[in-house]
């Protein structure tokens, strides 16, 4: 089942929409311009604490705990071995042996999906027709139905158990004692078997006089699996192990804690497995780049977005005249391109500027060098002569 509906915008409620849109768009320039900056900064600053914790990390024997060593920035490697076992505080599901514990929760419900198609009219208004169409889909969060077009007729329940992570609080790597969470991160997930106990809670816990029995992964809420109804719940559980880990850190007495460098920075590295202090060294620095380019794109996509609020105004005072309307934003689209281009480097460049004023004055002194070089050359090179 579908419904239509049909809404009509004036012109000057798109004008309305423009101006407060441009109001937002200089906000997001704003921020995007800070959050560019702010990222140079960071990544900056982070290469710098990896590069003083590579000069000064020690290799350790994992087995023992050297006071020697302590306050220390230490690398070690070690068999992994819980301390407490992780338990699910709600359905009470353990898994015994493991570092972390991690529950699934899926509801059936209602989905609303829509398509709207707009067109402009006469005057510079727009015409928008959208179609509003329900499927149910197994969902691991609730869907709000109350906002739904046709609300009555597919209501969904407002409240489901939280997917959750349970890990122990602290393990021992070798000889060392390190946070859970630190060491679940870094885990294998593997799929839990429950027990017929361990349906039987998940039911009594979910209450309200549902059905619950096994499926092929976990515990089923609900009268029949192979046909669903709204409201029905699949829980499952995988558990979280972790043979062996490699963990870079401070060394507190027997924990290993984050150590502080110089330019107030934490380093606390983990992997899974042997590995050497340099790889776990030179796998953050890989990660830091990243995180850097991944926060450049968003930032320069931010800047063509705002750029676009910006100047949305003026395609819509040519929607007086249809064809003037396209041909305008059609053209601030490429102005808000161009200028993405021109000032987010130029901002980049003034973060690089701002943490590493001597190297960029540096860069910018060769290029100039270069630049005058390569002129005087060209001054200085013979004429061809000209052929008679």
């Amino acid at each position: 089942m579908s419904q239509t509906e049909t809404t009509y915008t004036s012109w000057f409620e798109r004008i309305k929409g423009a101006l407060i849109g441009a109001f937002f768009g200089i906000l997001l320039l704003i921020g995007c311009i800070w959050l560019l900056i702010w990222n140079e900064g960071r990544a900056i600053q982070t290469y710098r604490a990896l590069s003083e914790g590579a000069s000064q990390v020690v290799s350790i024997d994992g087995g023992a705990v050297d006071p020697a060593n302590d306050g220390k920035l230490v690398h070690l490697s070690g068999a992994v071995k819980s301390d407490q076992v992780p338990k699910d505080s709600q359905f009470g599901v353990v898994a015994d042996g493991a570092v972390g514990l991690s529950r699934h929760v899926e509801m059936y419900q209602w989905v609303e999906k829509s398509e709207s198609q707009t067109k402009k009219t006469l005057g510079g208004g727009e015409e928008t027709t959208t179609t509003y169409s329900y499927a149910k889909e197994w969902r691991s969060s609730v869907v709000d139905s109350s906002d739904f077009k046709q609300a009555e007729d597919h209501r969904n329940p407002s409240r489901m158990p939280n997917g959750a992570t349970f890990t122990v609080k602290t393990a021992h790597v070798g000889a060392f004692t390190v946070q859970g969470n630190d060491i679940a991160g870094i885990g294998d997930y593997s799929q839990l078997a429950l027990t017929d106990s361990d349906i039987q809670r998940i039911g009594e816990q979910i209450g309200s006089g549902r059905l619950s029995g096994r499926n092929t992964d976990g515990a089923y809420i609900g009268s029949n699996e192979n046909l669903p109804s709204v409201g029905d719940l699949r829980i499952t559980f995988q558990r979280i192990d972790l043979e062996t880990a490699s963990i870079v850190g401070k060394q507190s007495h027997d924990a290993l804690t984050p150590f502080v460098t110089t330019n107030h920075r934490d380093i606390f590295l983990t992997a899974p497995g042997n590995v050497d202090a340099g790889q776990m060294f030179q796998s953050a620095q890989s990660e830091n780049n990243i995180i850097t380019w991944l926060v450049r794109a968003g930032g320069l996509i931010g800047l063509f977005i705002s750029f676009k609020l910006i100047f949305g105004l003026l395609p819509i005072l040519g929607d007086l005249i249809p064809i003037v309307g396209s041909i305008l934003g059609f053209g601030t689209s490429i102005v808000a391109f161009v200028l993405t281009l021109i000032i987010g480097p130029v901002v980049i460049a003034i973060g690089w500027f701002a943490y590493r004023p001597l190297l960029s004055i540096g860069i910018i002194a060769g290029g100039l060098l270069i630049a005058f070089l390569v002129t005087r050359l060209r001054r200085k090179a013979p004429l061809q002569p000209q052929p008679a």
